[in-house]
């Protein structure tokens, strides 16, 4: 809603130094969000006046047409003479009144204005445009011209009200009284602590049996409908300027005058109206749903078929609008500028249901300002007044005679009472705000209040969304400031932190981000195309997905089986913006049907689901376990004066694995395997001990070729995906911090000899089974094939470190404990020690 600061002086009488600043600071306080202040004018500096076209000469020999004028501008260019101006536009004529800027003045935009040569002849000033004087849109894309009544000379600045500043406030669906001058003053008084002066406030004469015929056969659609007819109208009679100028600050563009003055009222009451052309009206104007399939051409000049849910006004030939949403074009107000133009109008103020009207206009896809209005609720109370006010512009402005007739169609209603304790904002708030207060807040907002400690509340016509007692705590808090609520945190039961399981998340989290990884959310949803992409086998249980029955893509209808597919993305897109050297992960849910699922009921909303239906809930829920990924590319050390860069490899998104298994305290068993979207040969599984067995954990290692050549990613990208439930189980207890022994450390190297199809990890398996409990730690630390051992054979160096927690160990003792293991290895694996 933009509000001119001019025009809501009118109803509230600010400080005359009161800016549109200071008004933002006041309305923001009591909850309304004005998002900015327009200054309009800003910059513009006269002379800028009335001028009158005496003489125009048409300049030939140029590409456009060109017009050398004379303009009467009275005496405020200091000579009296007439004003020489080059001018390119064609839409006035001699005689006609235009605004002119002289030499000297300064435009909006800093456009200095000075006499200059242009086309042969010397300009002194222009004619002015409503975009060059920055008035909005008026419809001609032209010179303004005035109506005759003005003199030449006249200082248009103050005539066309061009300095101003304009709210605009971006309304919430529960304060559409809002979207009017008449609810945004009302604010504003209250803000400022006074007096508010209602336009609604009309004489407004009661129904009686001689106005237009109206037949409501719908009055749970249409709850009033008032009917006033104006005739006599002059065919050649304008907007004025005031009317106009306020209609553009607004936002909107003017039309006719009978159509800019039912948007006029609409915007200072907030009552959308409509203006029939009387003599296309056929027979008496009904309201009823529409018949399916009925059509009706609208004013946008589009011809719509009806829903049988829409809401049409009707005459004896069928749908002539549709409720709320827009007139039909066969009783469209004839422009002033017709032949036939419209003498004589058919004003109707109509309260509808809000509901109705917001489910047209989108069924439509036909938003208005009406139905803008009517889905956020309008006073069902102001459609008598906004009818008297239409009609008494009519007959000031157009010259026209108000009919005595006044149809008022009213379906019987009951004031909104609410019952609330006095005390219950007090509670709310935790604030003592007291019974008085409280009083006189709900009475500024227009509430008749009665009662002591309980009190009767009475919502006033304009308030729809004020309908239980929490709502009216409302009014009082924000008008008594939110600013002024003290700020009181909570304080949290024992007991109640976070859990076992949130707190191993995010401990996992911070490792992952303190190893140089880079967290990236992605969507949960996938289609067929990516799991081709990925290579997956036809039976590959991460092709069974739940599919949305109203995805935002149908092209990723499915939820996600697999955190790979947005991470890849993620790291494909960094890296064809120019960031080659990625390292990215995430945590969250993965979707795994089993099949089991049940059909999910409909809980009820009326009171707490039991357990069984909640039970019954879940039943219908696929599994869903929560993962981590992670994923590289480029490379993972940069270069520099240390040395060269090293690329991340395979090993890199194994160790990514190590670091997550690590925060649990769990060891990792990294074994070879072939998964898809792995390469065969450099794909590791993860396993861990849960229960005593051996459990898969996940998957890391460098992707397939094949896989990276289909998703566009940089060569020889590596992933990890592992799932974190698994981990949770395989946690033995509270995790226990290391000790740090005040002995020494005594080292130990072997390197044995094993044939090349024997894993790494079945050596070092019964190397730390044989070392016993004074092994420390054990890591492998070089891999030699060649002649030397003989071919099929490689050669894997271990470096052992033992310690006692009670004593330093001598030589023969961790020599011991290393013949054992190195024995232990041979007899399970054929490991020689190599040299022996």
């Amino acid at each position: 809603m933009r509000v001119p600061l001019s025009w809501l002086r009118e109803y509230v009488d600010l400080p005359a130094t009161a800016t549109g600043r200071d008004v933002q600071a006041e309305l923001v306080s009591v909850g309304l969000e004005v998002e900015t202040v327009e200054q309009t004018g800003a910059g513009l500096k006269g002379p800028l006046v009335v001028g009158q076209v005496l003489t125009i000469e048409e300049l030939e020999g140029f590409k456009k047409p060109i017009r050398f004028c004379t303009v009467d501008v009275g005496t405020a260019n200091g000579t009296g003479e007439p004003q020489e101006i080059v001018c390119g536009a064609r839409n006035f004529s001699v005689g006609d009144k235009v605004v002119v800027v002289l030499p000297g003045a300064v435009l909006p935009g800093d456009f200095a204005i000075a006499a200059r040569k242009t086309y042969g002849k010397t300009s002194h000033g222009m004619i002015c445009s409503t975009d060059e004087l920055g008035m909005g849109d008026d419809g001609t894309h032209g010179i303004i011209v005035l109506p005759p009544e003005y003199e030449p000379g006249t200082d248009a600045i103050e005539l066309l009200e061009l300095v101003d500043e304009v709210l605009d406030i971006a309304v919430t669906p529960d304060r559409g009284y809002c979207l009017s001058m008449r609810g945004v003053a009302r604010e504003t008084a209250i803000a400022y602590g006074l007096p508010l002066r209602d336009p609604a406030l009309l004489d407004v004469p009661p129904p009686n049996a001689h106005g237009y015929p109206v037949k409501v056969s719908d009055p749970i659609g249409c709850g009033k409908f008032t009917a006033r007819t104006v005739t006599g109208l002059r065919p050649e009679a304008r907007s004025p300027i005031w009317m106009q100028r306020r209609l553009q600050k607004a936002g909107m563009r003017t039309v006719s005058l009978a159509v800019d003055i039912t948007n006029y009222v609409m915007l200072e009451l907030g009552q959308p109206l409509h203006a029939y052309d009387r003599s296309r009206v056929e027979g008496p104007i009904g309201v009823r749903r529409a018949q399916q399939g009925e059509k009706l051409t609208t004013l946008d000049g589009v011809k719509r078929v009806l829903d049988a849910q829409d809401l049409v006004i009707t005459d004896d030939r069928g749908p002539i609008g549709l409720a709320g949403v827009m007139g039909g074009a066969d009783t469209e107000i004839a422009d002033h500028a017709e032949d036939t133009a419209t003498t004589e109008v058919v004003i109707e103020a109509a309260h509808f249901d809000a509901i109705a009207i917001a489910r047209t206009a989108r069924r439509h896809k036909l938003s208005s300002e009406a139905s803008k209005r009517f889905e956020r609720g309008v006073d069902p109370q102001a459609a008598a007044a906004a009818a008297q006010r239409t009609v008494d512009l009519l007959v000031l402005l157009a010259g026209g005679t108000a009919e005595a007739g006044v149809t008022e169609i009213t379906a019987p209603s009951a004031p909104r009472t609410i019952a609330m304790p006095a005390n219950h904002p007090d509670r709310v708030a935790g604030v003592a705000y007291g019974r008085e207060t409280v009083v006189r807040r709900l009475q500024q907002v227009g509430c008749d209040v009665y009662g002591q400690d309980e009190l009767i509340v009475t919502a006033p016509s304009w308030r729809p969304d004020l309908a239980a007692p929490n709502d009216l705590a409302e009014e009082v808090i924000r008008l008594e400031g939110y600013e002024n609520l003290p700020s009181t945190l909570p304080t949290p039961p024992s007991g109640r932190g976070l859990t076992d399981r949130q707190r191993l998340h995010r401990r996992i989290g911070r490792a992952l981000a303190g190893a140089g990884y880079v967290e990236a959310l992605s969507y949960p949803f996938i289609g067929d195309a990516v799991l081709d992409q990925l290579g997956l086998e036809k039976d590959d249980a991460r092709r069974r997905t739940v599919t949305l029955v109203n995805p935002l893509s149908d092209e990723e209808p499915a939820l996600r089986t697999t955190l790979l597919p947005g991470l890849l993305g993620a790291l494909r897109r960094n890296d064809g913006r120019g960031s080659h050297d990625l390292a990215l992960f995430e945590t969250g849910l993965v979707f795994r049907p089993t099949g089991e699922e049940t059909k999910a009921v409909r809980l009820p909303v009326d009171r707490r689901p039991t357990d069984e239906e909640i039970a019954g809930l879940d039943a219908a829920l696929p599994r869903q376990p929560r993962r981590a990924a992670v994923v590289l590319a480029g490379a993972r050390e940069q270069a520099g004066w240390w040395g060269k860069a090293r690329p991340a490899t395979w090993a890199d998104a194994v160790e990514a694995a190590r670091t997550i298994a690590g925060e649990a305290g769990v060891e990792l068993t990294v074994r070879a395997d072939r998964h898809a979207p792995w390469h065969p040969g450099r794909c590791a599984a993860l396993y861990v001990t849960v229960d005593g067995e051996e459990t898969l954990f996940g998957h890391a290692g460098e992707l397939h070729p094949r896989v990276v050549k289909e998703l566009h990613l940089p060569e020889r990208t590596c992933a990890t995906e592992v799932e974190l439930d698994v981990l949770e189980r395989a946690v033995d207890g509270a995790l226990q911090a290391p000790r740090i022994s005040t002995f020494p450390v005594a080292t130990q190297d072997v390197a044995l000899v094993v044939a090349s199809d024997v894993p790494a990890d079945a050596v070092e398996k019964a190397l730390r089974e044989g070392a016993g409990e004074l092994l420390e730690s054990l890591r492998l630390f070089d891999v030699f094939t060649g002649e030397q051992i003989g071919e099929g054979n490689k050669s894997l160096a271990y470096a052992l470190r033992f310690r006692a927690p009670d004593r330093t160990l001598t030589v023969e003792e961790a020599s011991a404990a290393r013949d054992t293991a190195v024995a232990l290895a041979a007899e399970r694996t054929g490991a020689v020690l190599r040299g022996a």
